[in-house]
């Protein structure tokens, strides 16, 4: 099983305008740590201060050789698909196989409200959302025109699909994307055993396990939504290695974890210890 990490910086009032040190040292040393990937999160309507995914990932790319970069998960409902689509063309340009492209629903009002968008058929404009994404990544023709594809970015980067406990979207996942992903966050223990026993079923490859907070030292507080995971690595090192285990028994090829920067050290020998 594959361990990455998943970004957690929260904004440091006594530090401004070193956004940019602060990140690009994350990222190397999640690299130097040998992790199999940095993945980063999306919302921007919860009354937390974030950064755009793109942005991040962007200077993920530029500063690392290695890791995989991908996104757990972005909400593709409140973005334009096409504008959508020119922008993750360019990351996927400059970064190539290492984009990982994790999409979903979205799940918080909030965010929907800021832009204007529809919450309520949030489900509804997934499909056809990502149908145009893949068609303006081929050069087709869309309703207003075409989006010419860099070349070399044809028909897109891989997509893994956030699905939690929608048999659809998960058989969506297993038939139309590279992976699922499901989250550490949303699903109970039982939810994981029924999800990917049903993902393989319908013959899906890669199963990701995304957002489980790691906390061996009771210092997640600063950590988003640490309140309510169901699957966490916590109660000391070998409660941590114990509940790893079985994200890898359960079938699981890849996990991505809720990591501070002084948490690297942790992760990195419980990830040996498997």
């Amino acid at each position: 099983m594959r361990v990455h990490v998943v970004n957690v910086m929260r904004p440091a009032a006594e530090t401004p305008g070193r956004t940019l040190e602060q990140f690009t040292n994350f990222a190397r040393r999640v690299e130097a740590h040998g992790f199999h990937g940095l993945w980063v999160t999306d919302s921007f309507g919860r009354g937390q201060a974030t950064l755009d995914p793109i942005v991040l990932m962007s200077v993920i790319g530029a500063v690392t050789n290695r890791i995989e970069i991908g996104t757990c998960i972005m909400q593709v409902p409140v973005r334009h698909p096409v504008e959508l689509a020119h922008r993750i063309e360019g990351l996927y340009a400059m970064t190539g196989s290492r984009l990982q492209l994790g999409v979903g629903t979205g799940s918080t009002q909030a965010d929907f409200d800021l832009v204007g968008a529809d919450y309520g058929r949030r489900f509804e404009s997934l499909g056809p959302a990502l149908d145009t994404m893949r068609q303006a990544w081929r050069g087709e023709a869309l309703p207003g025109g075409q989006l010419t594809p860099w070349p070399g970015t044809e028909g897109g980067p891989a997509i893994l699909l956030g699905a939690f406990r929608n048999k659809r979207w998960i058989g969506y996942a297993a038939e139309h994307c590279a992976g699922w992903i499901a989250s550490g966050i949303k699903s109970e223990p039982e939810d994981l055993e029924a999800g990917i026993e049903f993902y393989r079923r319908a013959g899906g490859k890669r199963a990701v396990l995304a957002n489980v907070v790691i906390d061996l030292h009771g210092n997640a507080e600063d950590i988003l939504l640490h309140w309510r995971a169901s699957v966490m690595l916590t109660g000391g090192e070998d409660a941590a290695r114990k509940k790893m285990q079985w994200i890898r028994d359960l079938g699981f090829d890849d996990v991505l974890c809720l990591a501070r920067p002084d948490s690297l050290d942790d992760l990195a020998r419980l990830r040996d210890a498997l």
